[in-house]
């Protein structure tokens, strides 16, 4: 990195780390500096031929723009949202320029953005139900960017704070060495069994991505180990590709720090953060034990073998492990997320220098601060760019109506049918978008059709949020399994197939909490969480079977429909029966 943008970077997360523990500052003054500095970022950065002569001007433009935002955000607000020419013209300069940045960084979210733009405009063009009166181009521009429902609303908000604090997080323990220690840790856990390369391409995923706000972030930075590792070991290049893309877009809802979309969700449920990481916790586990399985699986059936652990040097790295834990103790002590983590940053390079393999100078330290400011540019982008999405829910009431068709869809309420109909909403609104911001847009839409339908609150948000990062592994876009396509040297298009059937057993998996409420832990009794989490498990691990092809030995075609017929049973409830034929089907291939 140049010495120009170093010190760019180091002022950006300075400023950032500043604001959310030591300045006096308000929510939307952050919101405001936050944005300008983000955009300034991706002009400066921008490595596209055909926009270098521009990109300097244009970063200052950024700059100059919404630092005149910032002068004028506490006079606008003292005069009760009175805006003036100038702030009108000042909030179509920051669109501009805020589109223009989504388009170098985000394009496919930027381009969606637009289209709930022009709505706003379109509303009297647009027969039918979702037609509206229209606004104008002063009233939108004063709603987006003289307000906290707009551009500077929940997707600021989520960047500006627990998004970018946890991606610094994240950069600092990379570079102290908290990668190769956990792939090691991982190695030593599964090293010896079939698959091993695999399994430590899903534990290290899923390590990692609970404090990575990014699936695709997560993608790059194990998967440039486990791939070339799982390829090493005999697996084609699309399939190790799944498996990464697949096991990385997990860590979005994996506990304890799932992604910082927790944090998120707790702030939209109005709940602690204890009972989202609580209730999110067994349908985690068990999207991460079928994608072990089925990496098991598919290592017999193509009789891989394991590896040898490597030697127990990793014993002098363990302290590494100190900054996750201490930010896990802080949680649970009651103090803020962000409190905990600006604190797990602060020892993280103290932590390092306690031993000689781990110290790293003042420089890298300072190089690794820098560079996790930069990697969270791009989502807090999208963030930024959300806003236009949402405010134009809020503004046209779109997402009411959007609601009420789904409704009227469901047959007046009919919660497996609303959900359903749901997750085909957060597959397509979540395509292309980073998990924080594809979490946020598909609440908006889906939750409160959800909760109309007669599902709990915290069951319809975790259930947007499993189907927004699902959306991660599905065309048109995919976009995890095209980064690791891109490190694998693979077929985008095979890679993609071949992580939706490594998914496909959760994909069931939001519809039957959304139905059994008891499978998050707090929503029902003792006997009913074991009884739904049995019940998940069995149909999870019969579908797994089906969609790998190997039960106690390879499946004909007969036999896995059979396994899918018994997995569907499971989760309906007939366990009696499913288990009967699952038994048989073990012993007829046991013959």
């Amino acid at each position: 990195m140049k010495k120009g943008l170093l010190a760019y970077f180091l002022f950006f997360a300075c400023f950032q780390l500043a604001a959310v523990t030591l300045l006096p500052i308000d929510a939307l003054t952050l919101r405001v500096a936050h944005a300008g500095l983000l955009l300034t970022a991706v002009f400066l950065t921008c490595e596209k031929p055909r926009l270098r002569p521009v990109c300097l001007p244009l970063a200052l433009c950024c700059f100059a723009v919404y630092a005149a935002m910032l002068l004028r955000q506490r006079p606008v607000a003292l005069s009760g949202g009175v805006t003036g020419p100038f702030e009108l013209a000042l909030a179509g300069a920051a669109l501009v320029l805020l589109l223009a940045g989504g388009l170098v960084c985000c394009r496919d979210l930027t381009l969606l953005a637009c289209l709930f733009l022009l709505y706003n405009f379109a509303g009297p063009l647009i027969p039918g139900l979702f037609g509206h009166s229209g606004f104008s181009l002063r009233r939108v521009l004063r709603f987006f960017f003289w307000g906290s429902q707009g551009i500077f609303g929940v997707g600021a908000n989520v960047s500006s704070t627990y998004l970018f604090v946890f991606v610094l997080f994240g950069a600092l323990l990379r570079a102290g060495g908290f990668t190769a220690l956990v792939s090691d840790l991982a190695l030593r856990a599964v090293g010896g069994s079939p698959g091993a390369p695999a399994k430590i391409a899903v534990l290290s995923s899923a390590l990692l991505g609970t404090v990575n706000g990014s699936a695709v972030a997560n993608v790059a930075t194990t998967g440039a180990l486990t791939i070339p590792l799982m390829k090493q070991a005999g697996y084609p290049a699309d399939y190790a590709a799944a498996v990464e893309a697949t096991a990385s877009t997990g860590g979005q809802f994996m506990p304890p720090v799932m992604g910082a979309v927790g944090f998120v969700m707790a702030e939209l449920l109005g709940t602690g953060y204890g009972a989202v990481m609580a209730a999110a916790l067994l349908p985690a586990l068990l999207y991460y034990g079928t994608l072990l399985l089925a990496t098991h699986l598919w290592a017999r059936r193509l009789g891989l073998q394991g590896q040898t652990p490597p030697p127990a040097d990793f014993k002098n790295r363990l302290h590494l492990l100190v900054p996750l834990l201490l930010l896990l103790g802080l949680m649970c002590l009651g103090y803020t997320p962000l409190f905990s983590c600006v604190a797990a940053i602060v020892v993280t390079p103290l932590v390092g220098a306690l031993r000689k393999e781990t110290r790293l100078p003042l420089s890298e330290w300072l190089g690794a601060l820098a560079g996790g400011a930069r990697d969270a540019v791009t989502v807090g982008v999208c963030c930024l760019i959300i806003g236009i999405i949402i405010g134009t829910v809020t503004l046209t009431g779109v997402g009411l109506t959007a609601g009420a068709a789904l409704l009227k869809l469901a047959q007046g309420g009919n919660l497996l049918l609303c959900g359903t109909a749901a997750a085909a909403l957060c597959l397509l609104l979540g395509t292309g978008v980073p998990g924080v911001a594809a979490y946020v847009i598909v609440a908006a839409v889906a939750v409160p059709s959800l909760v109309q339908a007669g599902a709990l609150p915290i069951c319809a948000h975790l259930f947007c949020l499993f189907y927004a990062c699902f959306a991660n592994l599905t065309p048109p876009v995919a976009i995890s399994a095209t980064t690791a396509a891109g490190i694998a040297g693979s077929s985008r298009t095979k890679t993609a197939l071949h992580a939706m059937a490594l998914a496909a057993p959760s994909f069931l998996l939001p519809l039957f909490f959304l139905l059994h409420p008891a499978l998050l832990l707090g929503q029902g009794g003792l006997w009913e969480t074991l009884g739904a989490f049995s019940a998940a498990a069995g149909g999870s691990v019969c579908l797994t079977c089906a969609a790998q092809g190997w039960l106690c030995a390879p499946c004909t075609l007969p036999v896995r429909l059979l396994l899918t017929a018994c997995g569907l049973l499971f989760l309906v409830g007939l366990w009696p029966l499913s288990l009967f034929v699952l038994l048989l089907l073990c012993a007829f291939q046991r013959r």
